[in-house]
């Protein structure tokens, strides 16, 4: 089972591309999405663990799309701070993701670590503590320095059932890892942010900039492939495409989605017409949704 979506839904340079400029007041941007995508990532418990009833409303309102899954990043605490610190929320967060694992909804939990986070002893002491900690809630670990990109660190994720994110970046001199196929549990993941190598480091670039790529159904294809293999050693894979700016991330997401099915899901009317490069690709679909 592979399934593909996006990180996070709620952009506002969304709007006229992805959902309808003049939606009614009642739209439901979550539930709207859910229509074209297989799995969203929650970004927004990597700043603030979601609160439970949140979550709960999350599930009321995707409750009609079967086979939807939701991933969630761990907070920001648990990897971007000094271990055992203050402000770590690891509690918090397993706390508001609870309403989604009773639903049976939750596909897994990333721990992203930062590129400074080197393959080395003591990395490997902190996250042993870690996954300790996590427990039997399905977990998976996004490194993105080239260093992890060795056969005994998947040993050792394999020895803790543990998955390890597959994921491609910009490619920037040789300390950012590849996009090799790669799953080291049941959970296999694959995460696309791009390849604005211009941006990706660059200190004063925002978000937006830095998430500003649109993949080639050139660069695409292999991608596809390496999805393919992952499942292979994975009971089920989650692709998640996190180039959100203006809805470039639906649009590699749908384009991966008929690459791996050979069929033409359906999409926004307004991101075929934003994106040309859709043709061939989706079938438009229009008014009725909004």
């Amino acid at each position: 089972m592979i399934r593909v979506g996006v990180a996070g839904w709620d952009y506002r340079d969304w709007e006229g591309v992805v959902y309808p400029s003049r939606s009614s007041r009642g739209f439901d941007r979550l539930a709207f999405l859910a229509r074209f995508v297989d799995v969203v990532e929650v970004n927004s418990s990597f700043y603030r663990p979601v609160e439970p009833r949140v979550a709960a409303s999350w599930v009321r309102r995707v409750g009609g799309r079967d086979g939807f899954r939701f991933t969630a990043k761990a907070h920001r605490s648990l990897t971007h701070e000094p271990e055992g610190g203050p402000s770590d929320l690891l509690a918090d967060t397993l706390r508001g993701l609870a309403p989604i694992r009773e639903a049976g909804l939750l596909g897994a939990i990333l721990v992203q670590f930062p590129q400074s986070f080197h393959r080395a002893p003591r990395a490997f002491d902190r996250l042993e503590r870690l996954l300790e900690r996590i427990g039997s809630w399905p977990v998976v670990v996004e490194v993105r320095h080239a260093s992890w990109d060795s056969e005994q660190a998947a040993a050792w994720f394999r020895q803790r059932a543990a998955g390890f994110c597959v994921v491609d970046q910009p490619a920037v001199g040789r300390s950012t890892a590849s996009a090799r196929p790669r799953a080291t549990s049941a959970v296999g993941y694959v995460r696309l942010h791009g390849r604005n190598a211009a941006d990706w480091f660059r200190e004063d670039a925002g978000r937006d900039a830095r998430y500003d790529y649109l993949y080639s159904a050139a660069e695409l294809a292999p991608l596809a492939e390496t999805c393919r293999e992952v499942a292979q050693d994975a009971a089920e894979v989650f692709v998640v495409q996190n180039n959100h700016f203006r809805g470039k991330a639906l649009v590699n997401a749908l384009q991966i989605r008929h690459l791996l099915s050979g069929t033409r899901p359906p999409a926004p009317a307004t991101l075929v017409a934003a994106y040309p490069e859709l043709q061939g690709f989706v079938s438009p679909e229009g008014d009725r949704l909004f």
